[in-house]
């Protein structure tokens, strides 16, 4: 009976609901983590890789990377590609996590303006002028995945002037969808307003023609009298 009681005791605790539950994602995590490519270090300059920037204006160039095993001294910077040669504008490392960028150089104009809070690289470009206009790359590599190597191409464009949006195809398409759905909604309730109209017409003439029915069937058929005296006996 012990044994029998020890055996149905350790089966309970080996596989409750919530053990069951805890290994399938356990398991879906791992899966994940370890699937092909999930190791790759990756960086990412946002879902628009490109700007458009008023001459003398500061400008934000994006960057941010992932890794899921994490990350040891990190190294990372940011390149301007002049006619194919790659002209060094800041490189720094990260020792971990819990660690701000150690800044090894960085051109004057430049000022990093990320976090490693986010795993956010990012760098403000300052005063930019037409020659800056070109694409910027943003490279990491990473120790803990053998030197795993990943970049990012940002492109800039440098303008006198930004371009005014010409907004008047828009504002004729909502003018004439609105247009629309005033009138469709006066229809809707302008036929609601005349069908009502005759429902209760309808009713009017019904109840004349019931109240018409009742005085004839009171009063007797057309020509005779209700009250006709009878004839004298001889």
């Amino acid at each position: 009976m012990k044994a029998g009681r020890t055996g149905s005791l350790l089966w309970s605790w080996v596989q409750p609901e919530e053990w069951i539950f805890k290994g399938l994602l356990l398991t879906l995590l791992l899966g994940v983590c370890w699937s092909p490519g999930a190791l790759s270090l990756e960086v990412s300059v946002g879902k628009i890789p490109s700007l458009e920037a008023l001459n003398g204006s500061d400008v934000l160039l994006p960057c941010s990377f992932t890794s899921c095993i994490g990350y040891e001294d990190l190294l990372f910077r940011w390149s301007y590609n002049r006619n194919g040669t790659l002209e060094l504008m800041l490189e720094a490392t990260i020792k971990g996590p819990k660690y701000e960028p150690r800044i090894l150089f960085s051109d004057y104009r430049v000022q990093f303006a990320g976090t490693s809070k986010t795993n956010n690289i990012s760098i403000i470009l300052l005063n930019v002028d037409f020659e800056d206009s070109g694409q910027y790359i943003c490279y990491a590599k990473n120790p803990k995945e053998k030197n795993r190597v990943h970049r990012a191409t940002y492109t800039l464009l440098v303008v006198s002037e930004m371009k005014v949006v010409d907004k008047t195809l828009t504002t004729i398409i909502a003018s004439v969808v609105g247009g629309l759905i005033g009138f469709l909604i006066v229809f809707l309730l302008g036929k609601k307003l005349i069908l009502f109209a005759i429902a209760k017409s309808r009713e009017r003439k019904e109840c004349l023609v019931s109240s018409s029915g009742i005085d004839n069937t009171e009063n007797g058929p057309t020509g005779t009298k209700g009250n006709k005296k009878p004839t004298p006996k001889a």
